[in-house]
C-alpha cells in the first residue's frame, strides 16, 4: 500500500481505496526486455508498474515495431481500440527490471469508481474513445497511399454509417467527394480517381447516390496491400 501511494497516477485514490487495491494485485517481476502484456493478454486486466521503466510499442506499415510511449511506474495506460483495416499489435515490454501488478479492470474500476466494468466501458467509449480512433487513423495515414486512404476512411464510414444491404453495406449518410477529399487530406479530383477505380475493381457498388461498400473486399484488398509494403521491392510511394 506505501509502495502504491507514491505511485503518481493512481495517488487520488483514498486510502480505504488503495488499501483494497493492495490486497487485490497480483505481483510478479518481469526481467529486462520481457513482455508485460500484448493486444491478446491486456483488453480484461489494469497493470500497475509498482518499479521500473517500460515502454509500449506497436507494428508500422511495414511491420516493424515503433515506440508509442515511455511508461513511468504508476497505471500503465491502456491500448485504444484498433482502427478498421488496421493491425497495431501493440505491446508493453519491460525496458529495465520491473515489478508488475495486475488486477481485473471490473475489481479495478469498482474499488477505483464504484461503478460496473460493463458501464464504464460504454461511457468512456461514448465520451471519448472515438478520438482514440481519430488519432489513431491520423498518425497511420502517414505510413499509407492516398488509395488505402480512401479505403480506410469508406470502412470506418461503413462500420458507422451503414446499413447491410445483399451486396455489402449501404452508407446511410449522404458524403460528397469533397467531404472523402477532407477526411483523406487530398484533393478531390484524385479522390474521385480511386472512388472510380474502386467500383471499377467492384470493391464499392453505385446505386443512384448512394455507396454500397464491399467490406470484405475492401479489407482484403488492404491485407495484401499490407503484405506488399513489407516488401521492399513492392512498397509503393505515398500518393499526393
Amino acid at each position: 500500500m506505501r509502495r502504491l501511494q507514491g505511485l503518481k497516477n493512481i495517488s487520488w485514490l483514498t486510502p480505504r481505496q488503495l488499501n483494497r487495491l493492495a490486497e487485490a494485485l497480483s505481483t510478479r517481476r518481469v526481467a529486462k526486455h520481457g513482455v508485460i502484456f500484448d493486444k491478446k493478454r491486456s483488453p480484461e486486466s489494469a497493470y500497475v508498474l509498482l518499479s521500473g521503466v517500460a515502454r509500449i510499442s506497436c507494428s508500422n506499415r511495414k511491420g516493424e515495431r515503433t515506440l508509442v510511449i515511455m511508461v513511468a511506474p504508476g497505471m500503465i495506460p491502456g491500448v485504444p481500440p484498433e482502427v478498421i483495416g488496421i493491425r497495431y499489435r501493440f505491446r508493453c515490454e519491460a525496458v529495465t527490471d520491473c515489478q508488475i501488478g495486475t488486477v481485473s479492470l471490473a475489481t479495478f474500476i469498482e474499488i477505483a469508481l464504484g461503478v460496473e466494468s460493463a458501464d464504464f466501458k460504454h461511457m468512456a467509449a461514448s465520451y471519448s474513445g472515438r478520438w482514440d480512433l481519430v488519432q489513431l487513423r491520423c498518425s497511420n495515414f502517414m505510413g499509407c497511399t492516398l488509395e488505402e486512404r480512401v479505403a480506410l476512411i469508406l470502412l470506418e464510414l461503413s462500420e458507422n454509417f451503414g446499413t447491410r444491404d445483399r451486396q455489402g453495406v449501404r452508407l446511410t449518410l449522404k458524403t460528397t467527394h469533397q467531404d472523402f477529399a477532407e477526411l483523406v487530406g487530398a484533393s478531390r479530383p484524385r479522390v474521385t480517381e480511386f472512388l472510380a477505380s474502386f467500383e471499377r475493381q467492384q470493391l464499392v457498388v453505385r446505386d443512384g447516390r448512394q455507396l454500397i461498400v464491399r467490406r470484405d473486399r475492401l479489407e482484403r484488398f488492404l491485407a495484401e496491400r499490407h503484405s506488399s509494403a513489407n516488401d521492399p521491392e513492392l512498397t509503393e510511394p505515398l500518393a499526393s
